[in-house]
């Protein structure tokens, strides 16, 4: 499944983004987003869900960084849909509980080709993890769930340090989505659908 690769460019007058996608890949990664918090989970991204990653992003950070993370969010879930392309033999559901210190976080995803979007997390208002914001992780994801075209859950249990909360968000994330991307033999190329499609 070598070819389930793919290459993001989306210019804007906000931001210019370059991303691009291995899905069965081994955790190579090369990120740049001007925003270092924001690399580092994209980083995480990668190791744990052994996504091959490549991100390259401009914006208009000296206004908010609100673009760059909500476009890079829409960016990687453009690279997700065109990457599984008509999704024969996906697995298509995964999910993750992974602890992180005193933070435990779960999350699910349904590449099902409806996106919706389930945020059940409380405590990172007017919170910042050096100079990122922390509520625009739920920009990224929501952004991710709306051009992924897919059901994304993400539900905090427990908690107190923003960083440790957002890392855990997006380690699950990872596993999540490795599960869910999987090839499963069993399917011999068809869609996991009744309706025989994921794609319309």
């Amino acid at each position: 499944m070598s070819s389930r690769r793919t290459r993001i460019d989306r210019t804007t007058a906000e931001t210019q983004i370059q991303l691009e996608l291995g899905i069965d890949g081994a955790g190579e990664r090369h990120i740049d987003t001007q925003l270092p918090f924001l690399g580092h989970m994209l980083e995480a991204f990668s190791r744990h869900g052994l996504f091959d990653l490549s991100v390259q992003a401009r914006g208009d950070i000296e206004v908010d960084p609100h673009h760059t993370v909500e476009d890079i969010g829409l960016c990687l879930g453009m690279a997700f849909k065109d990457a599984l392309g008509d999704r024969a033999g996906l697995v298509r559901y995964g999910s993750a509980i992974i602890p992180m210190d005193e933070t435990l976080v779960t999350c699910a995803v349904d590449f099902c080709g409806r996106p919706a979007f389930v945020w059940k997390v409380e405590g990172l208002e007017r919170r910042r993890v050096g100079s990122f914001d922390c509520e625009l992780a739920h920009e990224f994801f929501a952004a991710f769930a709306t051009r992924a075209e897919c059901n994304l859950h993400v539900l905090l249990h427990y908690g107190k340090n923003a960083h440790h909360i957002i890392e855990a968000i997006f380690k699950a994330f990872a596993r999540a989505c490795d599960a869910a991307t999987r090839i499963d033999a069993r399917l011999a190329g068809k869609v996991p659908s009744t309706k025989g499609t994921l794609t319309a």
